[in-house]
């Protein structure tokens, strides 16, 4: 299972959300690059990026923020936020995104999600967004009526990349993923999922790993990261093992203090 370190742009800078709520966000570094370069030092085979004004305003913001990074980085980037439209699409991987990853447009336009993976095959991820079940678009500030695991069948008879997989309850909270929505997601598709919302720990992380047989391939962390609840070259040793009883039961650092 791979962990992709969740870098959210706002403003230009590193922030994570609460629960995807814009008013309560926490700085962590005025610099993504710097850390992008960091996570790929401690490990990271992949990045996760999210353009969070992007996903306000329906189109991307922070091209000059995350072209600068895929230049200072040599592991592919994964790209959401404000993608709504093929040329929102083409101008990211134009940029050398490996992965534009797509969500409301998923709900709106299923006929572009064809379209954008059948032009560019195996570089389109659709984001499903969920909140009690259901799939929130427009940067999580609406709810629809679509159930999660319908949108992931659909998609994946569209022959999508993967599904990132995110409770919006869990996200930012450090509370721990959504074990059971993950199970029934990923049990209901035949394409890989990605976990993403609420990871806090290793152990987090090695009750996921539990979960790679039925296609959970990957995990996306980002404030365990940040608050230093997770070390993300430990975390590698353990997932790699596969054996919490293996790892030092000090895990605990301050990546950015």
């Amino acid at each position: 299972m791979n962990i992709i370190p969740a870098i959210d742009i706002l403003d230009g800078r590193c922030v994570r959300l609460y629960q995807g709520d814009y008013q309560r966000k926490k700085v962590f570094n005025d610099n993504p690059v710097d850390v992008a370069k960091r996570w790929v030092d401690e490990g990271a085979t992949k990045l996760h990026l999210v353009d969070l004004d992007g996903a306000k305003v329906g189109q991307p913001v922070n091209q000059k923020t995350i072209e600068a990074i895929i230049k200072a980085v040599d592991v592919p980037i994964q790209l959401g936020g404000g993608l709504r439209n093929y040329s929102a699409v083409a101008s990211v991987l134009a940029l050398g995104v490996k992965q534009a990853i797509v969500g409301t447009v998923a709900v709106e336009r299923p006929q572009l999600i064809s379209n954008l993976c059948q032009e560019f095959p195996g570089q389109i991820i659709v984001g499903i967004d969920a909140r009690d079940g259901k799939v929130a678009t427009k940067g999580w500030l609406e709810t629809s009526e679509v159930l999660a695991t319908d949108l992931a069948r659909q998609m994946a008879k569209l022959k999508v990349a993967a599904i990132v997989y995110t409770d919006i309850h869990r996200d930012g909270t450090l509370k721990g993923p959504n074990i059971e929505s993950l199970r029934e997601l990923a049990t209901a598709i035949d394409i890989p999922t990605i976990a993403s919302g609420g990871i806090s720990s290793i152990t987090d992380l090695l009750s996921l790993l539990a979960l790679e047989p039925m296609g959970v391939e990957g995990a996306i962390v980002g404030r365990a990261l940040y608050t230093g609840d997770i070390s993300l070259t430990e975390a590698n040793q353990a997932v790699g093992q596969g054996r919490w009883q293996d790892i030092p039961p000090n895990l605990g650092y301050s990546a950015f203090a």
